[in-house]
């Protein structure tokens, strides 16, 4: 009986990919929300915050050695185990004097630690399970990682306001409610580390330290990047770049400032919502969103291809961002309001970003297949990264107001090089289709 509960599947899947998700959630999305309300500006949060990209831009230089230095759930329990002491480091160093340099150190070790476990994690997965359970489980794990969503975009910044609520007499309720929730979520990860220790299979064919010399992959790597960039005729190739680093161009600069202007006090321009409203509108109404537009994408071009929905994909993923210009216009009061307003701009997000992550799938094609997708989701990584450094100071310089203009005006760039590229008509009716098992 024992065994056979440690086999099951439903003992680790579920809780490996809440694993993955959260550390994700609290570099990407939580982290804005701490040190607004710690005080920094937006110029500061979004280029400290963008920085934080890197870890995944760069995890295929580390991803081989991970396949030959210790076996993949060496590596889970590890980082797992890692992320935890990051997130007991972020709590500890909250209330001090150096807690920016302090939060700002634990932040990259749970990035890079996220990154590592991101790489294992997936592996893993391919060794633990047959090929029949791979695709039963699939929409599962995909499941997992949005709950994960919610739970640290939407729960713990909740619990976060609500503890402010009781601390809202001490000079130091801000970081104190902070402080709280991040040991919270220390204590929450030593308990999957435990958990994961313990119900984690090992599968005979995750063997470490095989004996393979480290230049041999270096030469593997390279040899992966050389054919990725000649892969399609050079002028092709370049059109497949600028693709993967511009479509997202806009949304790169939105989004960290949305959040920013959700969370901002009515003198700054922003709608002064509370971290318990942030929660809800973003935690909550926007990853169900975004969850549904992926969804309905996927079911979209699984039917007629990814050449007739492109278009439709394209408009999807920038049009709605107009919301924001309507919102800081009017400045609504009304909860409704805005929780609608998020729901279009995400649903439409969702919509549209499967688009560019079946081009991702495209282009990958052929010999290097994994490689390939590896160095796709890189420049993906690099697409948000570099308009976020520069998304507070630009929104700072013109107001809210003018800053989701200068957003919707730079949709342009995304009719622009998605006009260029060339796809087949009936790419995406199989691939689309996986990629809806995973969103379910």
């Amino acid at each position: 009986m024992k065994q056979k509960f440690l086999r099951n599947p439903f003992a680790w899947v579920p809780s490996l990919y809440f694993a993955e998700g959260l550390p994700y959630v609290a570099v990407m999305t939580i982290s804005l929300i701490l040190y607004k309300q710690m005080g920094l500006s937006n110029s500061e949060i979004t280029f400290y915050t963008s920085w934080l990209y890197l870890p995944w831009l760069i995890k295929p230089l580390w991803s081989p050695f991970i396949d030959v230095v210790r076996t993949k759930r060496w590596w889970i329990v590890a980082m797992q185990l890692l992320i935890g002491a990051a997130f007991a480091g972020v709590a500890f160093t909250i209330p001090t004097k150096l807690w920016l340099q302090g939060t700002l150190c634990f932040f990259w070790l749970m990035a890079f630690s996220s990154a590592t476990h991101d790489i294992a994690a997936d592996g893993f997965y391919m060794l633990g399970l047959n090929q029949h359970d791979q695709a039963v489980f699939v929409g599962i794990r995909s499941t997992f990682y949005r709950i994960a969503t919610i739970f640290g975009q939407g729960v713990l910044v909740m619990i976060a306001g609500n503890l402010q609520l009781l601390f809202r007499n001490s000079a130091n309720g801000i970081s104190y409610s902070w402080s709280l929730t991040f040991y919270g979520v220390a204590g929450l990860f030593i308990a999957l580390w435990l958990w994961h220790s313990y119900v984690l299979p090992r599968p005979s064919s995750d063997k470490g330290m095989v004996k393979i010399d480290r230049k041999e992959i270096w030469q593997r790597l390279a040899m992966s990047v050389k054919t990725f960039f000649c892969k399609m005729p050079a002028d092709k190739v370049l059109i497949a770049f600028l693709f993967m680093l511009l479509y997202r161009m806009p949304e790169g600069l939105l989004a960290k400032v949305s959040s920013l202007f959700l969370i901002d006090s009515v003198s700054n321009g922003g709608l002064g919502l509370s971290p318990q409203e942030i929660g809800l509108v973003q935690g909550t109404v926007g990853a169900l969103a975004l969850t549904l537009g992926g969804i309905l994408g996927g079911l979209a071009v699984g039917r007629d291809g990814m050449k007739k929905w492109l278009w439709p994909m394209v408009c999807s993923i920038t049009l709605p961002d107009l919301v924001y210009v309507y919102l800081s216009y009017i400045m609504p009061d009304s909860l409704l309001i805005i929780n609608v307003c998020v729901f279009i701009e995400q649903f439409g997000y969702g919509f549209g970003f499967t688009a560019y992550m079946l081009y991702l799938i495209y282009y990958s094609q052929g010999e290097n297949k994994t490689s390939h997708y590896a160095l796709c989701t890189a420049l993906m990584a690099l697409s948000m990264m570099l308009p976020g450094l520069i998304a507070g100071y630009l929104q700072e310089l013109v107001g809210y107001f003018y800053f989701f203009i200068i957003v919707v005006a730079l949709c342009f760039v995304t009719f622009l090089v998605t006009a260029f590229i060339d796809i087949d008509p009936n790419f995406g009716k199989k691939e689309a289709a996986e990629q809806v098992e995973e969103e379910q």
